[in-house]
């Protein structure tokens, strides 16, 4: 037996992209309401919309993502679209969808909790309804067995936050965070076993809106922001220890193995210095102290982190459980600014020679998988689990099937790369939580066309359907994965 018996097969989503009822039961509004759709394979991008003092509206994308302009109030608006507002409506389908991971087979399910649904402001007053909504769920997912995975903070950020103080560049955050932290670990400490702090961290990188709730993007106040992130994860870790010593805090990181293009040095510098980047955010919350690398970037751009009394020690202190980490394809550097490069899931690649894409350019890449887990493990000697693998892909429904044989090919091919690193890399795998495993709203492009899941729902873009769950042919075939432990992967390709 390759897998551990006691190994997390599953699937994973997040609440902003799948329950709906954006306002419904006494939620606030959260970042994500407030950002419209848009079309990946028409390079239309997403958009944050707001309105000025002045009563004059606009929006701006969020990726590239500039400083919003002065005085800009992050809103709704009525004319425009946002497609997370109804999204798939988990919320009125939870037995449902509960019901269909179970009959697939799962011993878990990653799903975050929407701050603003719990403290409508991001603090002040609980809305008692958003917590027995969460109870409710945790209790379904426990009457089959499913250990809930809980991501604590998945790009939702109470709005309120983002307009009163640019959200996590103010140190009130913290305090706000850790008090959100102690309501739901002290009323789920008997229900949920695994959680994570802060989805994809990274993204503070290019996404400070979704990753922070930000409204600038100077290097100072993403430092900032990081910086606070970072003291909000390790006292949520320490908090958790103290509430229910059984319980595992984890972090989350986007992730890939990085080539670089050549053996020139230029290219290998390149290749440094970029995963450097990526490391950063795993070497404090892993190792709880900040690298020598990042302390020197930030003495040459001036930048000057608020550091008060013991939070080093509280970074110290407050490591993580575990790494959790997205991996949908490898990326690849030269030192050559000219050079073709491709997108996936927010970020930039050269184009690899050696890989294929897919529908919105993403390299596919199994092998990659197989190397980013031994990058980890071998950096930090920490367990690790894959939260989020999957392909986007354009899925055909036609006389109640769904034939998703490319989807197929890609999953079995990154769950073989799972079986390689552990039966002859050694390497300590919790377990595998593909993205979207219920169809939902994509996050980079706002789009419902991008599809990941084993399950087909009935909604298009602009949120027409109704919303009924159909059973693609991968459903049967990951039901065969899990039942056999891994051990099934079905005939190739």
């Amino acid at each position: 037996m390759v897998f551990p018996k006691d190994f997390l097969w599953g699937g994973a989503t997040a609440a902003h992209q799948f329950e709906g009822n954006y306002q419904g039961d006494g939620k606030g509004l959260c970042s994500a309401d407030c950002v419209t759709r848009g079309d990946g394979r028409k390079n239309i991008q997403r958009r944050v919309t707001f309105k000025m003092p002045d009563g004059k509206t606009g929006s701006q994308v969020v990726f590239p993502y500039a400083d919003l302009p002065k005085g800009a109030i992050v809103q709704c608006l009525e004319d425009e679209y946002y497609p997370t507002h109804e999204a798939v409506d988990h919320y009125h389908h939870f037995k449902e969808d509960i019901a269909l991971m179970a009959e697939m087979g799962f011993k878990c399910y990653r799903m975050s909790i929407n701050w603003s649904r719990i403290y409508p402001l991001g603090y002040g007053k609980v809305n008692e309804e958003g917590l027995k909504f969460y109870d409710e769920l945790f209790d379904e997912c426990l009457k089959y067995n499913i250990e809930p995975v809980v991501t604590l903070f998945h790009f939702e950020t109470p709005l309120q936050l983002v307009n009163e103080m640019g959200d996590w560049i103010d140190r009130r955050c913290v305090t706000y965070f850790v008090e959100y932290c102690k309501t739901v670990f002290t009323r789920y400490q008997n229900k949920v076993k695994y959680w994570m702090t802060f989805n994809e961290i990274n993204n503070m990188e290019i996404l400070p809106l979704y990753a922070g709730g930000m409204v600038r993007n100077d290097d100072q106040a993403k430092a900032i922001g990081s910086y606070h992130q970072f003291l909000a994860s390790a006292k949520a870790v320490k908090l958790a220890h103290q509430i229910n010593p059984d319980m595992k805090v984890g972090m989350m990181i986007a992730y890939t193995a990085c080539y670089a293009l050549t053996c020139n040095p230029v290219d290998e510098l390149k290749k440094m210095k970029d995963d450097q980047i990526r490391h950063f955010y795993m070497d404090v919350q892993c190792r709880g102290a900040y690298p020598a690398y990042k302390l020197k970037e930030y003495e040459r751009k001036g930048i000057v982190l608020p550091i008060q009394e013991d939070d080093l020690k509280i970074l110290k202190e407050g490591t993580v459980d575990y790494i959790g980490f997205s991996y949908y394809s490898s990326s690849c550097v030269s030192g050559d600014p000219k050079r073709e490069i491709t997108s996936g899931n927010m970020t930039t690649s050269v184009i690899n020679p050696y890989l294929e894409k897919s529908a919105w350019g993403w390299l596919i890449d199994p092998m990659g998988l197989r190397i980013a887990l031994n990058q980890l493990q071998e950096r930090y000697q920490l367990p690790l689990f894959i939260v989020e693998n999957g392909l986007g892909a354009l899925d055909h429904f036609e006389d109640g099937a769904i034939h998703d044989d490319y989807r197929i090919d890609y999953l079995r091919k990154h769950v073989q790369a799972m079986k390689d690193a552990i039966e002859i890399d050694g390497i300590d795998l919790m377990g595998y939580t593909p993205w979207g495993c219920i169809d939902l709203i994509s996050a980079g492009t706002g789009e419902m066309q991008k599809r990941y899941g084993f399950v087909y729902v009935d909604n298009d873009d602009l949120g027409n359907g109704t919303k009924k769950r159909y059973k693609k042919d991968s459903f049967y075939w990951y039901q065969k994965v899990i039942q056999s432990n891994g051990n099934d992967l079905g005939d190739k390709a």
